[in-house]
Parts: structure tokens; sequence; C-alpha cells
């Protein structure tokens, strides 16, 4: 589980940085994180997974407060929460929104089709509209995906 763990940080990181050190933006500048969250995912900032998550970033170069601010923000497990905390977000002009998982993300699409939106563990985000395919996705989300669907059946055939 720390392996898996570790490599979704690694793998959440690169597609954070990516697009912020692509802008040309001024030195100094104080990037804005949202993090929209369940009860799963990276939790909260005081879970191993939001530590991970921060040391992460400060291991390329970001450090909260100094050239980040994070802005997390959890449902507390109450799916229907989700739809004000992502207009929320998009209110505090994030830079970026990382979304834990399909109800956080629905939520983040329907708030912005602007600000970029990193999903954590999608289920299916074909299937679900969040992007048009896995190979070109289109739009303003990007991410992980579980695609336990797409690879039981190669599963049972190995059994």
């Amino acid at each position: 589980m720390k392996v898996t763990l570790c490599v979704v940080t690694v793998v959440v990181l690169a597609l954070l940085t990516a697009p912020l050190a692509a802008m040309a933006q001024p030195a100094g500048k104080v990037w804005r994180i949202g993090v929209l969250t369940g009860r799963q995912a990276l939790e909260s900032p005081e879970s191993p997974r939001g530590a991970s998550f921060r040391q992460g970033l400060r291991a390329l170069g970001y450090v909260e407060g100094q050239n980040i601010t994070i802005e997390w923000r959890s449902s507390g497990g109450q799916a229907e929460r989700f739809p004000d905390l992502a207009a929320e977000l998009v209110r505090l002009k994030v830079d970026v929104i990382v979304a834990g998982d399909n109800p956080a993300i629905a939520a983040a699409q329907q708030a912005t089709s602007t600000i970029p939106i990193v999903m954590v563990l999608a289920m299916d985000p074909v299937r679900t509209g969040f992007v048009g395919s896995l190979a070109q996705p289109g739009g303003n989300i990007t991410g992980l995906t579980v695609q336990g669907t797409d690879i039981q059946g190669k599963a049972l055939q190995l059994l």
C-alpha cells in the first residue's frame, strides 16, 4: 500500500508541476492548489497521504507558505457537499484542483471548464465523461485512473 501511495504521489505531483512549470509566470508567484476530497485519496492535510503529498511537493521545490498555498476541502464523506466545495475553490481562483475520487471530480468538472483538474483515482473516466479518451483526454481534466474493469477479463484468463 505504501509503494502504491508513493507512486500515486509522484504521478500526481508530476501532473501538477508540468503545467505550472510550463506557464511563464513572474518570479515569486505563489501557486494556489485546491484539494477536493472525501474520505479517501488525500483525505486531509494531517493524514499520512496529505503529508506525503506535501512532502512530494517540497521535493520538487514547492514549499507551502513560500511558493504554494494549499486549499484543502473535504466533504467528510457527504458527497452532496462536493458541488459547494468545488465552487468555493473556483471562487478562490486556485491554479489547479486535485480531485480525489469520482464524486469530487464530477463536482470540479461542473464548477469549471478552465481550471486544470487532476484526478487522483478516477473510476472509468471515459464512461463517466470526465475525459474523451485515455489517449487524448481533451478538456481540462487529466490524472490517474483505476481501470479494473478493463483488465478483469485478462486476469480471469490468466487464472
